[in-house]
């Protein structure tokens, strides 16, 4: 009687793991995710508080970029920016791409998308993936001139939430260097510009007391090939804070709806003991909403 008991309670513990299993399962691919839903909830919040669309001549002209430095300008002509519609806001979204957490740790495969916008410096990602099965969800945010990254494991598991002065100059500077991507934030108050040579431009972006700057590196048509700075530190999980070279590299130019747009996009961190590709995107494409 002892054996058969034994046996029945041994049966009803795996019944009953089987099922907290399947609701685990279940629960994972549920749709709804509080991270997603915050995500898109600033989303539509920094949608509605850019400018209404303005007359339809609101376009790039030769006129407004005549005091840039040299290479900047040859990059809007040779893009094909001018006398084409301004934008308000841009999204990008990446499928597959390659992503390294820390050094230490092998490459993932992640889908990213972002918002970034134009009225004011903000930018929003959302960061889409899986680690042994479990999804994996990453949210960074710069708004009013606070950054933050977070992750959540499971839907409902907090890992890190960074925060702070490190943070949000880390973010402003990423806005930054995405900014010719999206040039008419090339073009506001808020971000200002210098000559190096022929090929090299310095821009500046201040915003709410904090300022940033790195250096874009051009082809002699006007390519825009690199943005490099010195003002974007790592900020890992825990929290540690670790001053690193910071560069954008922007490939393989295609022309797409009339633009000549780079098609594959990667962050590095410029370590003493060698480049870190950490972010390798080829698979992603760009929708600008006019001005």
């Amino acid at each position: 009687m002892r054996r058969k008991g034994g046996k029945r309670r041994m049966w009803m513990i795996v019944v009953i793991l089987a099922v907290i299993a399947a609701g685990i399962l279940v629960f994972f691919n549920l749709p709804y995710s509080v991270t997603r839903a915050q995500f898109s909830k600033t989303v539509t919040e920094q949608m509605a508080a850019s400018p209404a669309n303005s007359a339809s001549d609101d376009m790039f002209t030769l006129e407004e970029i005549q005091e840039l430095p040299e290479p900047v300008r040859k990059y809007f002509e040779y893009s094909g920016y001018i006398g084409t519609p301004k934008m308000s806001y841009m999204k990008a979204a990446f499928k597959d791409v390659d992503f390294i957490m820390s050094p230490d740790k092998s490459a993932i495969r992640i889908d990213y998308t972002q918002y970034n916008f134009v009225h004011e410096p903000v930018r929003l990602a959302y960061i889409d993936t899986s680690m042994y099965g479990i999804p994996f969800e990453g949210l960074d945010s710069y708004v009013d001139g606070h950054g933050g990254m977070k992750g959540v494991l499971g839907k409902i598991i907090p890992l890190f939430h960074q925060t702070g002065e490190a943070m949000n100059r880390a973010c402003l500077v990423t806005f930054l260097s995405e900014s010719l991507v999206m040039p008419n934030a090339a073009l506001q108050d808020y971000i200002t510009w210098e000559a190096v040579d022929v090929t090299r431009a310095k821009a500046t972006i201040t915003y709410k007391g904090i300022s940033a700057s790195g250096i874009f590196t051009f082809s002699d048509s006007g390519q825009l090939l690199t943005f490099t700075t010195e003002d974007r530190s790592i900020i890992s999980a825990d929290g540690t804070v670790q001053q690193v070279a910071w560069s954008a590299l922007f490939n393989d130019y295609k022309t797409i709806g009339g633009i000549k747009q780079p098609t594959h996009l990667q962050a590095v961190w410029n370590y003493e003991q060698g480049d870190l590709v950490y972010f390798d995107g080829e698979n992603f494409t760009m929708e600008y909403h006019p001005y």
